[in-house]
């Protein structure tokens, strides 16, 4: 095989990878636990969130419940998102105070308080929500 053909063959690979991710993304909202650092004695929580439907929403808010290491409620909360335009990452903090970030085990997004948009699936926010961490700090929902 030439070199022109490999070429080929890892620019549709390449393009059929990026095609899968779009199409995954499609009609869902992902939401990652990007860091945690600890700010004078409360917990700093970092989220990358992005809207994966055409439609703008106008406000996500999260019902979403801290865990410490040892398994037991912290906190419950509600993470209010605001508006997230179609298909553009939006990052969100929230200072959660006295709460040590290394003292959290898992995040549990608990529901959906509120979720708005025009032209929006029912359940939006919920249904399909994909989550992820780049933290040791467990998501699931």
């Amino acid at each position: 095989m030439n070199y022109t053909a490999l070429a080929i063959i890892a620019a549709l690979f390449t393009a059929s990878a990026a095609s899968a991710d779009e199409t995954d993304a499609a009609g869902r909202i992902s939401l990652e636990l990007n860091t945690a650092e600890t700010v004078e004695g409360s917990c700093k929580l970092t989220f990358l969130i992005t809207n994966g439907y055409a439609q703008a929403v106008e406000q996500a808010i999260y019902e979403t419940v801290l865990f410490d290491r040892a398994g037991q409620v912290n906190v419950i909360t509600l993470f209010d998102m605001g508006a997230l335009p179609p298909a553009l990452p939006r990052v969100r903090q929230f200072v959660v105070p006295q709460v040590v970030c290394e003292d959290l085990g898992r995040v549990l997004i608990n529901g959906t308080s509120t979720c708005t948009g025009a032209d929006l699936p029912l359940d939006a926010c919920a249904k399909g929500l994909t989550l992820s961490t780049r933290t040791d700090i467990d998501v699931i929902g």
